[in-house]
Parts: C-alpha cells; sequence; structure tokens
C-alpha cells in the first residue's frame, strides 16, 4: 500500500530534490563544440527531471489518496502516514523530549502537494534565461521546492517549523542576489517580515509544546491533551487569544493580509520571473494552510474570539488590494508585474472570507481558491516574464497592439486574465462562487462588499488588456525584437514558453468546467475540520 510505511512517498517527495542538488553540484565546468557551456544545460535538465518527478510523485498520491477515509477519526483523517522517533532525550527536571518525524497528509494537503509539484516543475523553464551562478540558482531554486514541499506534508509542529523556516534561506538569497535593480532592497524586507512571524510562531510553539508535552500537531488539536495547569490550559484565557494572534500575524505575513502586505509588491517586482511565479503560486498559500492546519484548530475558542474582525480583514484586503492594483494605471506608475502582485493581496482576501465563514461551502471554496489561485497567478507572472525578456520593460504605457505581432501570447494571456477576472467557465469563478454563498450567510455585508471589488478587478485586468494588446504598435515595436536583447529568439511565445504555459491553461479551464477532481478530494476533511471549531465559532445561517 502506497499509504502506509512500506513506501515512504512522502518522504521521497519532500527530499528528491536533495538528489537534484548533490547532481546539481558535482556538475563539472565545460562547454561543448559550439562553446555553450555544457554545465549550464546539464544543469537545467537536472533541475528538469527532479521536479518532474516530484509532479509524477504527486499525481501518484492523488490517484491514491482516499477521500472516503477522511474524517472518520484522527488515525484514519490522514493517509500516507510517516511516523518515527527523530529527537528524544531525558533531562533532569525536564524530563523526556521526543520528537517526531511525522508526516501524513489529508484532503487539505493533497491540492497543495499537487499545485507545488505543478508550479514548481513549470517555473524551471522560465529559468532557463537566468544566465548569472546558474549553479547556486537552481540549487537554491530546489532546495526552496524541499521546503515548500515539507510544509504540506509535516504533522509535527517542531517539523512544520524546520520546513517553514528552510524557506527562508533559498527565497532570500533568489531575490537578492537575481533580482531586479533594488533587489537587496527587496531581499532584506521579505526576510525581516517573514522572521518576525516566525519568532512568534516559534513562541507559540514552545508554549504549546510545555502545554501537551508534544509537538505532534494532531494532539495539540485535542483539548484534552492541555495539562489544566499549563500556560494554554484551559479555554477563552487572554494568554491563548495573545497565543492565537501570534500564530495569525506569522501565518498573515505570508498570505499577505492587510495591513501585513507591504513586502511584497517589492518582492515581486524585484525577483526574477520565475521565483515571482513559485512566490505568488505556492509560498502565499502556505499562510492560509498554516491557519487552516495549526492556529484555527489549536485554538478554536480564539479564534471563534476573533472570528469578526478576521472576516473584516478578509474583506479589507480583497477591496485594498483590488484599488491597488487599479491604481498602477495612473500615469508615472504603471508597472505590469506590480499589478498583479496588488490583485494577489485581493484575490488571498478571497481565501480568508472564506475561511472565517466557518461554513463547509466557504471552507471549500477558500482552500479551492488557494489551488486556483496559484495557477493562474503562475500564469499571470509568466506572462508578464515574456513580455520582459523580449522588450526588459514592464511599463502599461510602453506597449500597444501586441496582438497582431503575438496573437499565440495574446490568447493565452486572455485566458489568464479572465480566469483571474472569475468568468464562469474558469476555475477561479467556481471558488469565488463557494466562498461567496459560505461567507453570505455568516457575513453579508461583508461578502456584499467583497463581491463588489470584482467590478474593480475587471477594471483593471481589461485596461491592461487594451492597453498591451490594442490599439497601435509604438514605432519601437514596429520591426523584430532586438535579437541582442532577447533571451529566446522569437517574436510571439516559443516552444519551451508554450510548455510551461499551455499546462496551467489547460488546468484552468479543465476545473472551469469540472471542478470535481479536486473539490471531491477536500470534502471529508473540511468536515472533520469544521466539526473541530463547531462548538466554538459563529455560523450564520445554522
Amino acid at each position: 500500500m502506497l499509504g502506509t510505511m512500506n513506501f515512504p512517498i512522502l518522504t521521497w517527495i519532500t527530499f528528491l530534490p536533495i538528489l537534484g542538488i548533490l547532481i546539481i553540484l558535482l556538475v563539472p565546468s565545460g562547454k561543448d563544440d559550439k562553446g555553450q557551456e555544457l554545465s549550464k544545460i546539464i544543469i537545467r535538465w537536472v533541475a528538469v527531471g527532479i521536479t518532474f518527478m516530484q509532479l509524477i510523485l504527486a499525481v501518484i498520491i492523488y490517484l491514491n489518496y482516499n477521500p472516503a477515509m477522511a474524517g472518520v477519526n484522527d488515525l484514519k483523517t490522514f493517509q500516507f502516514v510517516e511516523k518515527l522517533s527523530w529527537i528524544t532525550a531525558t533531562l533532569p527536571m525536564v524530563g523526556n523530549i521526543n520528537i517526531e518525524y511525522f508526516m501524513g497528509i489529508d484532503g487539505i494537503s493533497v491540492p497543495m502537494i499537487l499545485l507545488t509539484a505543478i508550479i514548481c516543475f513549470v517555473a524551471v523553464f522560465p529559468s532557463f534565461g537566468i544566465k548569472k551562478a546558474v549553479k547556486g540558482y537552481f540549487a537554491m531554486y530546489l532546495l526552496l521546492d524541499l521546503g515548500m514541499m515539507g510544509v504540506f506534508c509535516a504533522l509535527d509542529f517542531f517539523l512544520f517549523y524546520l520546513f517553514w523556516e528552510l524557506m527562508l534561506l533559498p527565497m532570500y538569497f533568489l531575490i537578492g542576489v537575481w533580482g531586479g535593480p533594488r533587489k537587496e532592497y527587496a531581499a532584506i524586507k521579505f526576510f525581516i517580515y517573514t522572521l518576525v512571524g516566525s519568532v512568534f510562531m516559534l513562541l507559540v510553539m514552545i508554549g504549546l509544546y510545555h502545554s501537551t508535552g508534544s509537538f505532534n500537531l494532531l494532539e495539540m488539536m485535542n483539548a484534552a491533551n492541555f495539562r489544566g495547569d499549563s500556560i494554554f490550559g484551559g479555554i477563552n484565557t487572554t494568554i491563548r487569544y495573545v497565543a492565537f494572534m501570534g500564530l495569525f500575524i506569522g501565518f498573515a505575513i505570508k498570505v499577505p493580509l492587510f495591513p501585513f502586505h507591504t513586502w511584497l509588491p517589492d518582492a515581486h517586482v524585484e525577483a526574477p520571473t520565475p521565483i515571482s511565479v513559485i512566490l505568488a503560486g505556492v509560498l502565499l498559500k502556505m499562510g492560509a494552510y498554516g491557519m487552516i492546519r495549526i492556529a484555527f484548530p489549536i485554538f478554536p475558542d480564539a479564534f471563534g474570539y476573533f472570528q469578526t474582525l478576521i472576516a473584516w480583514l478578509g474583506m479589507i484586503s480583497i477591496v485594498y488590494g483590488a484599488f491597488c492594483a487599479l491604481g498602477q494605471h495612473k500615469v508615472g506608475k504603471r508597472d505590469f508585474k506590480k499589478l498583479i502582485a496588488y490583485s494577489s493581496v485581493s484575490h488571498m482576501g478571497l481565501v480568508i472570507l472564506g475561511l472565517a465563514s466557518m461554513r463547509p461551502e466557504g471552507t471549500v471554496g477558500a482552500i479551492f481558491q488557494m489551488f486556483n489561485h496559484g495557477i493562474i497567478t503562475a500564469m499571470l507572472f509568466m506572462i508578464v516574464g515574456v513580455i520582459y525578456d523580449r522588450a526588459h520593460t514592464r511599463g502599461l504605457d510602453d506597449f500597444g497592439g501586441l496582438a497582431k505581432k503575438m496573437p499565440i501570447y495574446t490568447g493565452i494571456m486572455a485566458v489568464a486574465f479572465f480566469a483571474a477576472i472569475g468568468l464562469p467557465g474558469m476555475s477561479g469563478f467556481i471558488s469565488e462562487v463557494l466562498v461567496f454563498l459560505g461567507s453570505f450567510k455568516s457575513y453579508p455585508v461583508l461578502t456584499i462588499i467583497s463581491g463588489l471589488s470584482i467590478i474593480l478587478g475587471a477594471a483593471y485586468m481589461l485596461w491592461a488588456l487594451q492597453k498591451i494588446f490594442f490599439g497601435v504598435i509604438p514605432e519601437k515595436w514596429q520591426g523584430p525584437w532586438d535579437p541582442t536583447k532577447l533571451i529566446y529568439k522569437t517574436d510571439d511565445v516559443n516552444g519551451l514558453e508554450m510548455v510551461a504555459l499551455i499546462p496551467l491553461a489547460i488546468i484552468v479551464i479543465f476545473l472551469g468546467v469540472y471542478p470535481n477532481p479536486i473539490l471531491n478530494l477536500m470534502t471529508g476533511s473540511v468536515n472533520h475540520f469544521i466539526e473541530i471549531m463547531r462548538p466554538f465559532v459563529y455560523i450564520g445561517g445554522m
């Protein structure tokens, strides 16, 4: 059985990048007969091979996961479980310390593992344009991949925290070394914001350990395992509220949720295209995932206390992000990449609003929105990268009429833009409707305000589409793109770019027409999650 320790598939999918890193570091320098650096070619295709094998393992996990087993009890809620004693010690006056290597997944984890594998695979192809320190870049890339995958598999808080922190180092260097003109500023800002959140998480983790005697997340979700005289013993205490807010802020920074979002536009603008793809496609989802897996079920009483505030923050993020994206059309501020970055703040606000509803349809919609946003925003940032590689500018005013020059690119762009707007027939529409169905019963006024922001989304997306693709082509782009500045020697998208973009477009359309392959994964696990939360939260319309 793949779901047992007979084949530790979660260990394989998580740590497979280490094999790639070792191979990359051992690749010798050299050139082929045409003078091309052979080592760069080998390194790139090693990264493709490793991420493709991860994708195959993710598909195997998806096909072998049994949604019918989810929610039966704590032992069967999680599948593919791998549990071993890892760090053990007996200390005077402290007793036994036992940290486990505990991995397992449920219907909430599986879509995130599949998303991570897809995004890491497709983002390798735009990484072929990296010319500087290729060996270091791809080693950091695979290390980042390892950390992200581990977060979605870990069921021991200590192990979760290690994977969470492991991502910080490669992302810092990927932005700070291979980023744009203000890369150092953006990298340091990202590092400090994330580190602050991590410190909050660490302090709460220590308190939870002393309250339960374990780092096991499943044991922490059971109030009976908290000692009555411990710091987090009991319910509805001030210290539990403070601890919950510490965890919530740590995860909200990663989402990013207003007002903890200010690192995101700088990081996106300065990061190289493939790292922007991973940042928006996967890293932002980890914040919401941490809320679902750790903050909410461990402190359900505190969530109930702050539930309305969290719903308000979700609504504010939706509207604020949409207005900021719309503001990128102001003269002198028209940056295509920053527009997409602010749209992510808005769309991730939908996730928080859906979770705050604490209704099954809203929660399923929020998780589905995490998956959909990952796919759609990956398309959008790769599309920005295509035009930037050719023109070396992202200014919306620098283009016009590109539909005549790049018809295939225009078609792919239209799919991504309309998916981001939430057009019926695209996957984003399904998740948004589910979020609003759930949140309307709990918070009708906030839902109405959030729903009206769809108009703003249509405005800034369609405006950008019109500015770039319609009208008259500027004279400087009338002829072929300058071959001395091109990474890929073609006007329209080439084969390598199509390999990255077309699968994402297919996923967006397929799940927009038939979303059940993802929705069916979640139902049992979401119902189990709601059962944990139900005694402590407000569920409108019940």
